[in-house]
């Protein structure tokens, strides 16, 4: 384990006074001088703090004070964009390596990692997969590993993401010493796995209280057909800047153009927009140009601005984190701030059948078995990942929970990854880089290039040809590959990651292996589904709001009534639901029925799964939906406001009708 610097002193006058030449602040905020202290004392540490209350100081602090690069995974590009423009505004090196970044802006961020000048670079974790970054960090020492929104890593939270499982392995794959998780919603369990899985000590766990006095929180039970009305409404009574969530691209559109009629200044975000766009409206929105947002929840995450007055949920949220985080956005800056969900069933169905449309069927799992069987050579298995989706109609983040859950059952083991395609161009005469190394080196060299097929100015390695030829190992060639582009002798382009698994034979033969993997994505359809109907208990809850939030976040230090919610006014909510005719009703199922499975059978797809079908009626997307353009049909999501086992029940009752 890491030992602090000698010259780091880690009393509290030592500290602040750092902090106020450093950063500009004259004192720490609740629990960062505790989380500083287990940094700079060489243990790791993990931090439950609530939104908005100054978790990126932690790390961004403890970097300045390490001998090496503190590298820092964080979940979305803009929240990364957002800490290094405030890193940047302090006079603190940070910097990102991330899609957006030109060949030549990644290859000056790692010289200045390599240099020492960049004390903190932030990636994603899906960043560890590519083998020329896997070969920069095994190139340079690091201090400290920083995993934001470090509640990813556990199964049991709101967003798990798989990649986030082969962290602790990168830590020792990396010889990274310490670690500091951040998180803003971990539940008891979550946090005991997430310690659990680093090895940290529950005295290094750091959790300030939840309760905030200042979010004045309101469930309002309001009919779908009402809610326009009751939106515009509660904004005219609120001054100052506001988030509207909704669940759908599309509401974000209508609602956006609702409230521009009603004499309110609203602009639309959601994913569906190009991202110069995206950054164009976040930009407005922290200047004061646009004072309300009406957003999918793929706004909000690192917003930092201290003055939202209001947020406002128009549909219900995915989950108590989510809700949790997203009002965690308002009143910042510690000024009174409102908290409105608009909230009835009608919109349940909705999010109930995204969870399904996760799920992939035991067929689909099957599919991918036999792509393994099929493909395994001398042991090893290569994949891409948007083809075997796209073929084994596996949506992307559930096939890498199922690429994750197959090496927990010692059936592939990852090797590494690599890309399909190196390219290059020479950017000085050949014969003069030759002639810049030495007799061994240019030898070496001179293989690569003859190993290489040119097309005018590009040429393409042939690894497999420069392997057989001189048993040049891939790592060695990348390694001279990189060498070169780092010191501008060549620019060099890579291209389709490809993944590399050891296979177990024996494991994959496993008796019911497929079965198991189908009862692990069935319980986690269960426990998504209680999720949800932990949400709605939550909103009409009878007890106070505001200490029922903060119990589920194991915080039992908040007053167990605030005074400041409308459970505490008096006006617990009970949720309407609008009666719809029964699904048997309708009269055109049969019919979208039928012209779907004959758009199947013209596309090569002989039999149609039940669940398949139900997917198609409720409007779901799946990989093979978008390969065979099924959306053109008038059929789909014609059941949308279903719930999917009401779907799915009724395709039963068709198919046994037709059976007789």
């Amino acid at each position: 384990m890491q030992q602090p610097s000698s010259h780091i002193s880690t009393t509290a006058p030592a500290l602040t006074a750092l902090l106020k030449q450093q950063f500009g602040f004259d004192q720490f905020r609740e629990g960062q001088q505790a989380v500083i202290e287990h940094i700079l004392s060489g243990h790791s540490s993990l931090a439950i703090f609530p939104t908005g209350s100054g978790k990126s100081l932690c790390y961004q602090f403890s970097a300045l004070q390490l001998a090496n690069v503190t590298l820092v995974i964080s979940p979305l590009l803009a929240l990364m964009k957002d800490q290094i423009a405030f890193l940047h505004s302090k006079g603190i090196s940070a910097a990102s390596i991330d899609s957006s970044l030109t060949y030549e802006q990644s290859q000056q961020v790692m010289r200045d990692v390599r240099s020492g000048q960049t004390k903190i670079l932030m990636v994603s974790v899906e960043r560890f997969k590519n083998e020329r970054f896997r070969q920069f960090l095994s190139s340079i020492t690091i201090s400290l590993l920083v995993v934001d929104e470090a509640h990813c890593i556990s199964e049991w939270g709101h967003n798990f993401r798989p990649d986030y499982l082969k962290i602790p392995v990168y830590c020792q794959e990396f010889a990274i010493p310490q670690v500091l998780l951040l998180t803003a919603t971990a539940t008891a369990k979550v946090k005991q796995d997430m310690a659990k899985r680093f090895n940290i000590l529950p005295q290094q766990v750091v959790q300030t209280g939840f309760y905030r006095a200042n979010l004045d929180i309101s469930v309002l039970p309001v009919l779908e057909s009402e809610k326009n009305t009751s939106l515009s409404h509660c904004v005219s009574q609120y001054n100052g800047a506001g988030i509207i969530y909704v669940t759908l691209q599309k509401t974000a559109e209508d609602v956006a153009q609702y409230l521009t009629t009603q004499g309110f200044q609203a602009t639309a975000y959601h994913a569906g927009l190009e991202s110069d766009i995206r950054n164009q409206i976040q930009h407005r929105f922290m200047n004061g140009e646009i004072n309300i947002i009406v957003a999918t929840i793929a706004f909000g995450m690192g917003i930092d601005k201290s003055n939202i007055r209001f947020v406002i949920h128009y549909d219900l949220p995915k989950s108590i984190e989510n809700y949790s985080q997203e009002i965690g956005r308002a009143g910042r800056d510690n000024g009174l701030s409102h908290c409105v969900t608009l909230a009835n069933k009608d919109g349940l169905s909705t999010i109930e059948n995204f969870v399904y449309g996760d799920t992939p069927e035991p067929s689909a799992i099957a599919k991918l078995i036999q792509h393994i069987t099929a493909e395994v050579d001398n042991g090893r298995w290569e994949m891409q990942e948007s083809s075997i989706s796209s073929s084994c109609n596996i949506k992307l983040l559930p096939l890498k929970t199922l690429l994750v859950q197959l090496e927990l059952a010692k059936v592939v083991k990852p090797s590494f990854a690599y890309f399909a395609e190196f390219k290059y161009q020479f950017l000085v005469d050949k014969h003069q880089l030759l002639a810049g190394f030495d007799g061994h080196r240019q030898t070496f060299l001179n293989q690569i290039f003859e190993h290489t097929r040119f097309k005018k100015v590009w040429g393409q390695l042939d690894f497999d040809s420069l392997y057989q030829a001189y048993g040049a190992e891939r790592q060695r060639v990348v390694a001279a590959l990189e060498y070169l582009a780092d010191k501008q002798m060549i620019l060099l382009e890579t291209k389709k990651i490809t993944q590399v698994f050891e296979v177990n034979p024996a494991a994959l033969v496993q008796k019911d292996l497929i079965g198991q993997l189908s009862d692990y994505f069935q319980s986690n359809e269960v426990k998504e589904i209680a999720r949800l109907n932990q949400l709605l208990a939550f909103f009409e809850s009878q007890t106070c709001i505001t200490a029922r939030l903060a119990h589920y976040f194991d915080d039992n230090a908040a007053p167990s009534q605030c005074g400041h919610c409308s459970v505490c006014r008096g006006k617990p909510a009970i949720l309407p639901q609008k009666a719809i005719a029964p699904i048997e009703n309708l009269t055109d199922i049969q019919a979208h029925l039928d012209s779907f499975n004959q758009h199947m059978l013209t596309k090569g797809h002989l039999s149609v799964s039940v669940s398949v079908q139900a997917k198609f009626l409720a409007g779901m997307t799946v990989p093979i939906f978008a390969r065979i353009r099924v959306k053109q049909l008038p059929g789909f999501g014609y059941c949308s406001e279903y719930r999917y086992q009401d779907i799915v029940n009724c395709i039963d009752k068709y198919n046994q009708n037709g059976a007789h």
